[in-house]
């Protein structure tokens, strides 16, 4: 990559040309290198990249794609090391997997994306691993729950899909009180409205399949983070245990970054008419948006965020058959338990994404029957409210 006489680049040139390498041929668009090993010179050469010399062996160790997309999600989070999976849940499953074991203690916020929930819940403790949930917007209750063998924390910040806020530089104070490394998953805000590491998160955890791709084409997720022995054990675990990012995942996602800035902004403009639009709606009980004043964590939102996402969340009067019923309805908007991509996307969690929790589970994070998930794309603002305005006449 080109230097800058004039200090560091600003973020947004970063996310084009962040990690940029160029083959002697000096190609302006990355170079895809779909390929799973690579030749040697002499066997000396190869003895000596096995022994870690500069260099590639063999595509589930290191591929130059992969490593462009991984230099420039480090670039955009603020990161020395990143490492691209295969998902976001491989992400986050690797990232337990490396910090964890029989007898360490997690601490995490209840309201998480169904799987990370499940993997929580069912797979730690088969491993020896104490688990604990909590509030996440309430502190004391972080506090209370750490110990000294306390050694992640764990949260969603927008929270999937009720939307809190939680205030990061207070739980990464809680948590490095005793130790803990705090671990961040950024998928709904991304490194443009909000980078974890800057209140103090240890780890910053993407499901690239959704915001950074953008348009709901491949699975991919990341791992960021600064500690270089932590790093060192990801490394190692990811090499041997194989989640890695394929190259050709890896170059759409590298591309994506490209517009990520300007794609997230028009999200948020968007999220935030539809939102402001659903707010004057007799039939919608109620509205979930960070960037709405009617929001419970509105200005802690404004003070970590720098735009509210690209998600709504809002209760239909009726329930479930009302629910249904708006959703069947509508005619723009696609049913889809996705996110992320310029297509707005709607989803009820409660049978979808949440749907392995108990009622009372779901109930006390407050995902109701009634409530529905808006992840607004980038069609017109007018058109979506148009639908969404004809789909709760229809019902």
């Amino acid at each position: 990559m080109k230097t800058n006489k004039n200090g560091p680049f600003r973020a947004r040139t970063l996310a084009v040309r962040g990690g940029l390498k160029r083959s002697e041929f000096q190609e302006t668009c990355e170079t895809l290198f779909l390929t799973s090993g690579y030749a040697y010179d002499s066997a000396e050469q190869a003895e000596q990249r096995f022994k870690g010399a500069p260099g590639y062996t063999y595509t589930r160790f290191d591929n130059p794609t992969v490593a462009m997309f991984e230099e420039r999600m480090a670039l955009l989070e603020g990161t020395r090391h990143a490492h691209a999976v295969a998902s976001g849940m491989a992400a986050v499953t690797a990232t337990f997997l490396c910090c964890l074991r029989a007898g360490d203690h997690l601490v995490a916020s209840k309201t998480l994306f169904g799987a990370i929930r499940f993997v929580i819940e069912e797979y730690l403790p088969r491993w020896g691993i104490e688990v604990s949930l909590v509030d996440g917007t309430d502190l004391a209750a972080w506090s209370n729950a750490m110990r000294a063998n306390t050694k992640v924390v764990f949260l969603e910040t927008p929270a999937n899909p009720t939307l809190e806020i939680i205030d990061l530089k207070a739980v990464c104070g809680i948590a490095h009180q005793v130790g803990a490394r705090v671990a961040v998953d950024n998928a709904f805000a991304t490194p443009v409205l909000q980078r974890p590491t800057d209140f103090g998160a240890d780890i910053v955890v993407h499901s690239s399949t959704k915001y950074i791709d953008g348009q709901g084409r491949a699975l991919g997720g990341a791992i960021l983070c600064n500690d270089d022995s932590l790093n060192d054990h990801l490394q190692l675990f990811l090499r041997n245990t194989g989640p890695i990012l394929s190259p050709f995942n890896a170059w759409l996602h590298l591309k994506s970054l490209e517009t990520l800035d300007i794609r997230m902004r028009e999200h948020c403009s968007n999220a935030e008419l539809v939102a402001t639009f659903l707010g004057d709606l007799h039939k919608i009980k109620r509205v979930v948006y960070p960037f709405c004043a009617s929001h419970p964590q509105h200005d802690l939102a404004k003070r970590q965020m720098s735009g509210g996402g690209g998600v709504v969340s809002f209760e239909i009067d009726g329930g479930k058959t009302a629910a249904f019923e708006f959703l069947n309805a509508l005619e723009l908007i696609d049913l889809s338990n996705n996110l992320g991509d310029t297509k707005s996307l709607i989803t009820h969690p409660a049978t979808t994404t949440h749907q392995r929790l108990s009622q009372e589970a779901r109930a006390d994070i407050g995902i109701s029957d009634s409530m529905v998930r808006l992840a607004v794309g980038l069609e017109d603002a007018q058109d979506l409210c148009d639908d969404i305005a004809q789909a709760l006449r229809a019902r």
